[in-house]
């Protein structure tokens, strides 16, 4: 295996898509190899075995960079008995992509954030020939557990044969310096792309035929791994894993026979962002501009815009411009709020008007002012144009320059829709989860000024069962489970808020209320979001009273005054955002937030963040710091008319320190679309 990877014979690197591993990420069995998933996509699954079940969340975060999160119900290494959950984090780089004369390397982290119960890195080399893909790589700590030698980094430094064995509650960065330990293994194999396999049913293509031997030569944790390395009894009977799995363009199945002992069976869902979109539904052409002059065009103009679904603020006609601001659009970006307004209001529009100035209020304040030229629009309608030469001649300025708009008499709307509420990680479930139905209403009363509120009723789950907190903490967020238990009818928010333009690209918001499930008060802040910048800076401040448990009317005794200073900044490469936050947390920890996040042309958004703040790993307690990843789905992919963006949060562990207060409409989330930068992403919107 080793001449095969290293001659340099010329054989061509086929673009065959890779398969994954039983830990998650791309692999063969239960070691990686150096195949990643296309850029951006999405897996999830679950691996099932004896006294073992893995689920993972594999994000392909860059080209060269592979990120999995795994959530491992194993049996307790300690005792050797019974079951406990562990979670981790790997990740997987690049180092030199695959040509006709070398192949492709790869290394890795595995269980870098976590208890280090299965912590081991790894160097691995893959090289395809045909339908066979061979791979060879050498592993340490987990992965070298097979010690097939010693470790050969110790030639460098006699620091190398010393790898410590302290095992944590999880969640700290694993402190020991990496590719340590006395021993190290070697792991490989192959796998060998099968032709259509004919069955009654029809022929079966996509199947994969793996064989492996690992450097793990551990079974289980019997013993104390990685505590102790000596009269373990939970060695496999076997390194060699031999198995088959099937793969299309979105699912992935496999069986494996692994150490000698086990059946496993492993089954994953892809998703490819860049590639999910709505339901392309091209809107109609323009109608033709009216012969004759249209009686009472403003009014006209309002009631066309209410049949379209918006709800008319301002209107005013001057000469070759007209002056149109409206709320209450169904659609996320700018330009499918501009393409819409412009064919509600042309059969209306006098002759002579070419320019029309749109107002877009969101949230009771003004967020973007466009100026759309009438002609290039009907081009593009026509097919005698296109949205790319709509977007070049729109201009777009600074929001809240002078009152237009601001007399915007206000509307109510109302929503009904299931909440679905997660905990990971608890030591006596491995997820812990109730769905709840969800009712709310807006009245936006003019001016900025709104009321809003929300009922909901737990409906299933059993996200109420878990055991009460041990945190040592203010219980700011760890009693999720008394919260679901004693509030199974509950008022979640019911709160007065005002959002107003403060300034040019300036947005105040001041809330006052029931703010969230668990905390009650007022809650400040400002955003500076220069619509031609790809930054925006941000403040936040509040005087918060923890709410009774039962959701209602009360509160309890405990009170705190948080909040953060954040800088929000568009990075230059692969469309990725960064979010650092700076200030006090609801526990009254002091600390830093530091989120990155990347968004695609379908819109969905995935990213992670880490929370570190003054209260000792100790103390904070099981997860050592809060951290996660988030998936923001808008849900207009699903073809509903609808702004709205789903969110999707999987912490590894629900604790007290690094939680902040969660208020509906914060400014970037209300103000975001209407910048530049979003324009120009979400520009063929003008026509769809």
């Amino acid at each position: 295996m080793l001449l095969t990877l290293l001659l340099p014979l010329p054989t061509l690197a086929q673009a065959v898509p890779g398969t994954g591993s039983s830990l998650g990420g791309v692999g063969l069995i239960e070691a990686r190899n150096a195949r990643f998933r296309p850029d951006g996509v999405v897996e999830a699954g679950t691996t099932l075995r004896h006294q073992r079940r893995f689920h993972f969340l594999t994000w392909q975060a860059l080209p060269w960079l592979e990120t999995t999160f795994r959530l491992a119900e194993r049996l307790d290494g300690t005792s050797g008995a019974g079951m406990t959950t562990d979670r981790a984090f790997d990740v997987k780089l690049r180092l030199l992509a695959e040509d006709d004369w070398h192949p492709a390397v790869a290394i890795g982290l595995q269980d870098f954030i976590g208890t280090g119960i299965y912590s081991g890195e790894y160097l691995v080399a893959s090289k395809r020939f045909g339908p066979l893909d061979v791979t060879l790589g050498l592993g340490w700590g987990r992965l070298g557990t097979g010690a097939d030698f010693g470790n050969p980094l110790a030639a460098l430094s006699p620091r190398f044969d010393d790898r410590p064995r302290e095992v944590g509650q999880g969640g700290a960065i694993n402190t020991f310096p990496f590719f340590r330990g006395e021993d190290a293994a070697l792991f490989g194999g192959l796998e060998y792309s099968l032709p259509p396999v004919w069955t009654p049913w029809g022929a079966v293509e996509g199947l994969r035929g793996k064989l492996e031997v690992a450097g793990d030569a551990l079974r289980d944790e019997r013993g104390g791994w990685p505590a102790q390395t000596t009269g373990l009894r939970g060695l496999a009977d076997s390194r060699l894993n031999y198995g088959l799995h099937w793969s299309n363009g979105w699912l992935d199945a496999g069986l494996d026979w692994v150490h000698g002992t086990d059946l496993l069976f492993r089954l994953s869902a892809r998703l490819d962002p860049e590639r999910v979109q709505a339901p392309a539904v091209p809107l109609p052409a323009l109608a033709p501009r009216p012969l004759a002059p249209v009686a009472a065009p403003a009014d006209a103009i309002r009631a066309a815009l209410r049949e379209a679904g918006f709800r008319p603020v301002a209107v005013e006609l001057r000469g070759a411009e007209a002056r149109i601001a409206v709320a209450g659009a169904r659609q996320r970006r700018l330009a499918g709020v501009a393409g819409r307004v412009l064919r509600a209001v042309q059969p209306h529009l006098p002759r002579d008007v070419e320019r029309v100035r749109l107002s877009w209020r969101r949230a009771g304040v003004e967020v973007a002012r466009l100026v759309l030229p009438r002609r290039a629009m009907e081009a593009a309608s026509r097919g005698e144009g296109s949205a790319e030469e709509v977007f070049f001649a729109t201009t777009l300025s600074p929001t809240g320059t002078d009152a237009f708009g601001a007399g915007d008499p206000g509307g109510a709307s109302f929503d009904a829709v299931p909440r679905v509420s997660v905990l990971l990680g608890d030591p006596s479930r491995t997820l812990r989860w109730q769905l709840s139905a969800l009712a709310g209403g807006r009245w936006e009363m003019g001016g900025g000024l709104a009321l809003a509120g929300s009922l909901s009723r737990s409906l299933a789950g059993n996200l109420a069962g878990a055991p009460p907190s041990d945190s040592l903490l203010p219980r700011v967020r760890s009693e999720a489970a008394r919260y679901a238990r004693e509030g199974e009818t509950a008022i979640p928010a019911l709160y007065a808020e005002r959002i107003a333009g403060l300034g040019p690209d300036i947005f105040g918001r001041l809330t006052a209320g029931f703010l969230e499930p668990m905390f009650a008060g007022v809650s400040a802040e400002v955003l500076w979001r220069p619509q031609a910048r790809d930054w925006a800076l941000g403040a936040e401040v509040a005087q918060v009273a923890q709410r009774d448990y039962d959701q209602r009317l009360g509160v309890l005794g405990y009170s705190v005054t948080t909040g953060h200073v954040s800088a929000y900044a568009d990075l230059p490469w692969y469309n990725l955002q960064g979010v650092v936050r700076a200030g006090r947390y609801l526990a009254g920890d002091w600390g830093a937030t530091v989120e990155l996040s990347r968004r695609f042309a379908s819109g969905i958004e995935i990213g992670g963040f880490a929370t570190f703040t003054d209260v000792p790993f100790s103390r904070f307690g099981e997860g050592s710091f809060d951290r996660g990843v988030f998936i923001r789905i808008p849900l207009d992919l699903f073809g509903l008319a609808s702004p709205a963006v789903a969110p999707v949060v999987v912490r590894g562990v629900t604790r007290d320190g690094g939680a902040r207060l969660s208020v509906d409409n914060p400014l970037w989330a209300v103000t975001r679309e209407g910048r530049a930068r979003a324009l120009r992403e979400g520009f063929p919107a003008f026509l769809h």
